[in-house]
């Protein structure tokens, strides 16, 4: 089994729907597209539109990763996954796919801090041993990533889609260049930002001027 992009984002979006809006799930076509297209929470932002997140579903039903269902009190088809049938997930585990599926290759801290509406880990340990349960399943489902230059925390990408390739850093002379100008683009927002203060504080000494005229 290997999963496209949007398959990811749509199976990732029907679980985490199932755990924060439990009240809405299953979702029907047009709350998925929704979900699929957040502005929180998601990377990369989609723009998907009815025909493709359909044909995600499509594919996924094929694989027995999502069913649709027919509410007695709705005429609308809903659709749920079956991540829990798949693989028999504990929550901590689903919690860490799910945010894997939505986001990208994360680090623990950055998966603890996330998973708040899907499961609550007491510390980087108990998130720790669930990417260890990933990692020791058959096949594996998660694998940890190279170290980026400058960063101390390992990555974890999930396996759903393949193997994760990560890209190379690009050559030293490149990223100073790229840092000269972040450090020119600051510069030229501080200087804009002081700029729009000055003119704020012009207008705030005229409007105290003509207040002052009223009582002389």
């Amino acid at each position: 089994m290997v999963l496209n992009e949007v398959e990811c984002r749509v199976l990732g979006a029907l679980v985490e729907k199932e755990a924060a809006t439990p009240e809405y799930y299953p979702l029907s076509l047009n709350a998925l597209v929704n979900a699929c297209n957040q502005k929180s929470n998601r990377d990369p932002v989609m723009n998907l539109d009815e025909a493709a997140v359909r044909e995600a579903l499509h594919s996924l039903e094929g694989q027995s990763l999502v069913r649709s269902v027919s509410p007695a009190d709705t005429r609308v088809t809903k659709y749920e996954h079956r991540l829990q049938e798949a693989y028999n997930f504990y929550r901590h585990e689903i919690a860490i796919l799910c945010l894997l599926l939505l986001r990208g290759p994360q680090t623990p801290g950055e998966l603890r801090s996330r998973s708040e509406r899907l499961h609550t880990f007491d510390d980087l340990g108990a998130v720790q041993w669930s990417l260890q349960h990933l990692m020791k399943r058959e096949p594996p489902l998660v694998k940890p990533l190279p170290r980026q230059p400058g960063t101390k925390e390992t990555r974890y990408g999930h396996l759903l889609s393949g193997d994760v390739v990560q890209a190379q850093p690009e050559p030293r002379v490149h990223a100073d260049a790229g840092e000269r100008s972040v450090d020119g683009d600051r510069v030229r927002k501080l200087e804009e930002e002081i700029a729009a203060l000055k003119n704020e504080m012009a207008d705030l000494k005229q409007q105290f001027a003509l207040f002052r005229k009223q009582f002389e």
